[in-house]
């Protein structure tokens, strides 16, 4: 049966002091002899230790240069390091304590004063290592209470965007499909490194999750323009463009009941832009350029992509290479050049999103 009483290494070249050092031990701690710096790492190899006992002054590799490299290995690291030394000046004791070690015993020893110096330090150890364990118990709990936050998040957000849906019967699948070409987009914008900076702040935990509500503002345009069988009249699609400051007015109603701002900044800016052009001519504002939030542009960009392949009362579905001819020909105009460029790179990704989400 494997002992359960802490493990020490005591180094020191003189065969005296290795004998006398064990037999005081022995009795409470399992106690491994070295009789030099090597002989310690390879003791360390086959286990490690709860407390080393070193000796300074040794040949070929003195105590110092030893706990140098215990301190540089991670395995080792954080191993207590008592010295054993005949030294008593008090440089040589500052030295040993920048370097790293714990505890300064000068020879000769007495037993119970030795016993007393490990006992501290294991108590040091176990405290050290209950408050280590408490600290990943916590960050455990944290993790599990994030999670579940972000699980409710994301189910209240799906169930909203199913409500938008559910009203809007000429778009089924439109939510999937849009939060999968943004997503597409933004691993390409990665793996460029376009935008990397700007990207780099974002929590894709938040941000992939918003996109499923960047038409929420539907939900206050009445049926019989919403699900109108045919073309709209220049008067009505002019209520249906309402539906991106009524989706603003939502969202910002609910920042102002919350203090949980991230996931609803991504939405606000996704839900109050994707309508918006590059070149100022979209709605419902004229923002021009990058005056246009990076969020809004990339939906611009999956929100026509699936317009265009959809078919509608009043239209047929374009093929793919035909919207991706129009995303092309919109470059500057309607959309992001550097975008678009990004686009070009995963159309093929596009339209295989398209093909396994169609209905």
């Amino acid at each position: 049966m494997e002992s359960t009483r802490s493990k020490i290494i005591l180094v020191d070249d003189n065969m005296t002091n290795l004998t006398t050092g064990r037999n005081m031990l022995r009795t409470f701690y399992e106690v491994y002899p070295a009789p030099s710096a090597a002989k310690l790492f390879e003791i360390l190899e086959n286990f490690t230790a709860e407390l080393i006992l070193l000796d300074i002054e040794m040949p070929e590799m003195d105590g110092y240069e030893a706990i140098k490299r215990l301190k540089a290995d991670p395995r080792f690291r954080d191993i207590p390091v008592i010295f054993l030394t005949a030294k008593t000046d008090e440089s040589s004791e500052l030295e040993g304590f920048d370097l790293g070690a714990a505890d300064y015993i000068m020879k000769p020893f007495s037993g119970p004063l030795l016993l007393k110096r490990i006992e501290n330090q294991m108590l040091i150890v176990k405290q050290r290592r209950a408050l280590e364990a408490y600290a990943k118990d916590l960050e455990s709990d944290v993790q599990d209470k994030t999670k579940e936050v972000l699980n409710l998040q994301n189910a209240v957000l799906a169930t909203v965007s199913d409500l938008v849906e559910f009203r809007d019967k000429q778009t089924g699948g439109h939510i999937t499909r849009t939060q999968l070409y943004v997503k597409a987009l933004v691993d390409e914008m990665i793996l460029e490194g376009v935008y990397a900076d700007e990207i780099s702040t974002w929590d894709m935990d938040f941000f992939l999750p918003s996109v499923q509500l960047h038409d929420v503002g539907k939900i206050a345009i009445t049926d019989l323009i919403l699900n109108k069988p045919g073309k709209l009249t220049p008067e009505e699609f002019e209520i249906m463009k309402t539906h991106v400051t009524a989706g603003v007015d939502a969202i910002d109603h609910m920042m102002h009941n919350t203090n949980e701002h991230d996931f609803l900044r991504h939405t606000l800016y996704i839900a109050g832009t994707h309508h918006e052009k590059w070149d100022g001519s979209g709605y419902p504002t004229g923002l021009v350029g990058k005056g246009i939030p990076l969020e809004g542009r990339l939906m611009a960009i999956a929100d026509v992509y699936d317009a265009l392949i959809s078919e509608r009362p009043y239209k047929k579905a374009f093929t793919h290479e035909e919207a991706c001819q129009i995303i092309l020909d919109g470059s500057g105009t309607h959309f992001d050049p550097a975008l678009v460029e990004v686009f070009k790179s995963v159309e093929g990704e596009f339209a295989r999103i398209a093909r396994e989400t169609a209905r």
